[in-house]
């Protein structure tokens, strides 16, 4: 006698359900208001883009891309390349990019349909006296599906929010990019500054040391009086007090910029031992028009694409006033033995399943509000981004621009001074003057050579301030799937 074999026939009307679930994933409609960009309103110029060292033409993209490689300095793109290797906040930054890109995977897993396996094993045993003395096994095995239809829009608008934090995670990236090559380029121009401080400072010592021991033998033979021999010793003494101090930010500068390198403090000490001049800043700077910070600030474009995922969350939350439809199905064998499964009885079952939040005392609607203030924090943030943005930029313009006026008149009054000194020792040497007028001359012009070396290394670093306002340095980077690299370096 034959036994009858498992057959599976899916009812006409599972067909019907499943057509419609087609027909309703394609044509509904998704709750929630649409994304639009907010819109800036703009200066047309900057305020002081005319002044000296700055050109209000067009900024050239790859230029500012790589805005480092304007100082020629090959050691200087050399710290750069290394700390975008390096660097642990950039690479923290990679981190959370990948997070993001993983939580957008999961926002869109949930438009699928979810298939479950699951089996099981039963056996019973009945002794002699109570039965039959024999083992009989129960076997089941079962796939379940279950598919909810995204009706409204609610499991689409979490993909959108998540495709937006995805974004706005690669700009913050971008950010700390930026931010990144301007902190190095400015703790490398520290280092050159103060090391042409610390030699200018050295240079000014064996001078006075010089003098010292001039008023010390006009002391010996007579010449000049205590008061000449103490102002020479303490002028002496009061140069000698500042090169530890310069000593000690050299050294600060070097082990922050190791850091920075993602290196341990110290490992830069030998390759910048030797001292170099400071960068020479270019003569002209383009600095294009307000509307290209928009475009590319990575701290702007990252509060836009937080606006654009907080809209999108209205529509999740607006999703949960409308009902939800569930289409499930479940496939079932049972049989008495895995060897002939076409032995056992099969099952097929399947239907939809409608829930609708009826009641939940405004919480839904609640929650809504609760994401259109949130969505209003983010578009004044946004504002205020923008805002900073500018003030930034006009701020690191005026400095840039001041400062080299200011080097002009620090130039000037470094030659004066040297012509005071070489006045004052001349009239000391006849007689005419005493020593406290060669010892003002000679503090002074330490004073000028100093603040003139400073006032290099400022405009240089208030360039580098400029160029990290405008948001440079990101473009030349390429964000590929698992590294970042230089654009047209690797493949």
């Amino acid at each position: 006698m034959s036994r009858p074999r498992a057959s599976f026939q899916v009812p006409s009307r599972l067909w019907s359900w499943v057509l419609l679930a087609v027909w309703l994933v394609t044509g509904c409609a998704t709750v929630g208001p649409d994304y639009v960009p907010p819109r800036t309103s703009l200066p047309p110029a900057w305020q002081n883009e005319s002044k000296a060292g700055l050109a209000s033409r067009e900024a050239d993209p790859k230029a500012l891309a790589t805005w480092w490689t304007a100082l020629n300095d090959p050691e200087l793109s050399g710290l750069i390349q290394r700390a975008v290797e390096g660097n642990l906040d950039l690479k923290k930054a990679w981190a959370r990019l990948r997070e993001a890109r993983a939580r957008r995977g999961l926002a869109k897993s949930q438009l699928f349909p979810t298939l479950q396996g699951t089996g099981s094993s039963s056996g019973t045993w009945k002794s002699e006296d109570s039965g039959t003395g024999k083992t009989s096994d129960f076997y089941t095995l079962s796939i379940d599906a279950a598919w909810e239809l995204d009706i409204f829009g609610g499991a689409r608008r979490s993909v959108e929010a998540a495709e937006a934090d995805l974004q706005a995670s690669r700009e913050e990236l971008r950010g700390v990019l930026v931010s990144l090559l301007g902190e190095v380029a400015l703790n490398y121009v520290e280092v050159r500054t103060i090391q042409t401080r610390l030699r200018i400072a050295q240079s000014n010592l064996k001078t006075q040391e010089e003098t010292y021991q001039l008023v010390r033998w006009r002391y010996e033979a007579g010449l000049t009086d205590t008061l000449a021999l103490e102002q020479a010793r303490y002028n002496l003494e009061s140069i000698r007090s500042q090169i530890p101090t310069l000593r000690t930010g050299l050294e600060k500068a070097k082990n922050r910029l190791a850091v920075l390198l993602g290196e341990p403090p110290g490992r830069v000490q030998k390759e910048l031992e030797e001292a170099k001049s400071i960068p020479v800043p270019p003569l002209k700077v383009a600095v294009g028009i307000p509307a290209d910070v928009l475009r590319q600030r990575p701290d702007i474009r990252r509060a836009e694409r937080q606006l654009a995922a907080q809209t999108a969350r209205i529509g999740v939350a607006t999703a949960e006033l409308y009902p939800k439809l569930t289409l499930s199905g479940s496939i079932g064998l049972e049989t008495l033995s895995l060897g002939h499964p076409a032995s056992g009885v099969a099952s097929l079952s399947g239907g939809p399943k409608i829930t609708w939040a009826i009641f939940k005392a405004g919480a839904i609607r609640q929650n809504i509000e609760v994401q259109s203030a949130l969505q209003e924090q983010y578009l004044i943030a946004y504002q205020a981004t923008v805002l900073s943005a500018l003030e930034e930029v006009e701020n690191a313009l005026v400095a840039y621009a001041e400062e080299q006026s200011r080097l002009q008149s620090l130039k000037e009054a470094a030659r004066a001074a040297e012509k005071a000194v070489e006045l004052a020792g001349q009239k000391y040497q006849s007689g005419l003057t005493d020593f406290g007028d060669v010892l003002e001359a000679q503090r002074s012009l330490l004073s000028l050579q100093d603040q003139q070396v400073r006032s290099e290394g400022e405009i240089v670093s208030n360039l580098v301030r400029l160029y990290k306002a405008l948001g440079g340095g990101w473009a030349t980077w390429v964000l590929d799937e698992e590294e970042l690299f230089f654009r047209g370096e690797k493949p």
